[in-house]
């Protein structure tokens, strides 16, 4: 049976590949330009996710914090090592950070200007993570990063993130929003920007707390 599936499958793809539909085709650029056009933001992808499908969003925001909930209640049970893991070759601990860098000003840049520009904030948040990373793997000590999470309040940030995202999107589903500016420019959009803008910051800071744990009881990722 399964055969059947994946010859009707194949048989589907070559359709819409070889065969597309044009009146099909033409029907999405209407849909994409309505889309952009209603949400004030040239990004329709980030318009689709934070306003035409905000509850996802708001969902998808929950299972990552669920997500970081599970790893800290996975790894209670371990025995914390003692051993931690690190980069010490000095050109590698150089690359690294300079590839931290690169990853932090992408996702601030994916952040601030999702939704005029491919990106958004799961992306940022992706990007922030990967940056907080690769400084993990530098660090002289596992200390050292806890040390800096706590001086931050970055546990509380990420929590705050979450409550202001939920009720900006409950606003928003309500009907409310700010005003959209001119369209294309940065402040364009409405809630989009802030709730682009809360989601890097809950993906990071999430991304964060995931690591520590993990050099807590894996010596690193």
């Amino acid at each position: 049976m399964k055969w059947v599936y994946l010859v009707a499958g194949a048989l589907l793809f070559i359709k819409m590949v070889v065969f597309p539909d044009p009146v099909a085709e033409g029907l999405e650029v209407q849909i994409a330009e309505a889309v952009a056009t209603e949400s004030a933001v040239p990004n329709a992808v980030s318009g689709i996710i934070l306003r035409n499908r905000l509850y996802d969003t708001i969902f998808e925001v929950v299972v990552f914090t669920i997500a970081v909930m599970g790893a800290k209640y996975l790894l209670a049970d371990e025995t914390p090592t003692a051993a931690f893991y690190s980069f010490t070759d000095e050109p590698s601990i150089v690359l690294a950070r300079l590839g931290a860098t690169i990853a932090a000003l992408v996702g601030i840049e994916l952040a601030i200007r999702g939704h005029l520009s491919p990106g958004g904030g799961f992306a940022a948040g992706v990007a922030g993570g990967t940056a907080i990373g690769l400084i993990a793997i530098t660090a002289a000590s596992p200390e050292w990063m806890q040390a800096i999470y706590e001086r931050w309040h970055a546990a509380t940030w990420e929590k705050v993130s979450v409550l202001v995202f939920i009720a900006l999107s409950v606003f928003t589903l309500m009907g409310f929003s700010l005003p959209s500016a001119q369209f294309g420019t940065l402040l364009s959009g409405g809630m989009i920007p802030l709730l682009n803008v809360l989601v890097a910051l809950k993906v990071a800071l999430g991304s964060w707390a995931v690591t520590l744990l993990f050099i807590r009881y894996r010596g690193l990722l």
